[in-house]
């Protein structure tokens, strides 16, 4: 993540937090491509649900990196969609703010119950970091961090079922200062760099490495999964590649290949596989006589 990143992310992180006066949403930024303005408008009133305004300046802020830069309209749609899913990240906080909303938008009709089940791990993380990293440090010693499993009911079946909800809702105001939210800023400053350093090593790739974001999804073991995979995919082929540690000519293909390879498997067999045969096809001999 880069120095410009933690500084944008900490400056909206505590405007947020302090309640700014000014609470108007940021405007959709001038100079969008084609048919980007109504993709990050979206955006904008998403993270204004999700977190805050100070929430929606920082995707903005991010954007406006990729402004006037050599990045085809279609991909930055794509990344300015993709960009606002993934800071609008599933936890048990969005959940109870999505049930709420329903509940609301139905003028209280929609009655119901959904169970959703998390690992003991996520949710500690979802509180502020000073309280969570000793409690993981106890959970992970008696071995109840990633196995135990927590069922939690959001519903609106009841007076006290929809207060539950208000609650946990609520808790936003402390999610910017969790384990999580501090591992999803640094995820989204390390895919926004991965773009931009393809579209100097290789253009070609970009749309690609702007979709790869797709991996990571929900909450649970599948989220984990996914981003242990994207980290393979992109430690593996993509920054070797751009450091010019890796020939790979179609990084791509490549990545593509690795991801249909990839498996809910913790322990990544067959991704690892793919990922060590598409660098051997790229360093071996034969590599070098196409080269030739």
């Amino acid at each position: 993540m880069t120095e410009d990143g933690i500084v944008s992310s900490l400056k909206y992180l505590f405007a947020d937090f302090l309640d700014e006066e000014d609470t108007t949403p940021p405007l959709v930024p001038d100079g969008l491509p084609d048919g980007a303005a109504p993709i990050v408008s979206e955006g904008i009133h998403r993270l204004v649900d999700y977190q805050g305004v100070g929430y929606a300046r920082l995707y903005v802020e991010r954007l406006q990196r990729f402004i006037d830069k050599d990045l085809a309209p279609e991909t930055f749609r794509e990344m300015a969609r993709l960009m606002a899913e993934r800071m609008a990240y599933q936890d048990a906080i969005r959940i109870a703010q999505l049930k709420l909303a329903e509940y609301r938008d139905s003028n209280g009709e929609i009655i119901s119950t959904d169970i959703k089940q998390f690992r003991l791990d996520e949710l500690v993380d979802a509180l502020p970091s000073v309280l969570a990293a000793p409690l993981l440090k106890v959970l992970d010693k008696v071995g109840w961090a990633a196995r135990r499993r927590i069922s939690i009911p959001f519903s609106t079946a009841s007076r006290w079922s929809i207060r539950r909800l208000k609650i946990e809702a609520w808790l936003r105001r402390w999610r910017m200062f969790s384990i999580r939210y501090g591992q999803e800023r640094v995820w989204v400053e390390r895919w926004l760099h991965m773009i931009a350093r393809s579209m100097v090593k290789q253009p070609a790739a970009t749309t690609a490495v702007v979709e790869t974001a797709t991996m990571i999804r929900g909450y649970g073991d599948a989220y984990r999964h996914g981003l242990a995979d994207w980290h393979a995919i992109i430690d593996g082929l993509a920054k070797p590649t751009f450091d010019g540690v890796l020939p790979l000519a179609d990084l791509a293909g490549a990545i593509a290949e690795a991801r249909a390879a990839a498996m809910p498997d913790s322990r990544q067999v067959s991704l690892k596989r793919a990922i060590a045969q598409i660098r051997a096809r790229a360093t071996g001999p034969t590599a070098h006589v196409a080269a030739e």
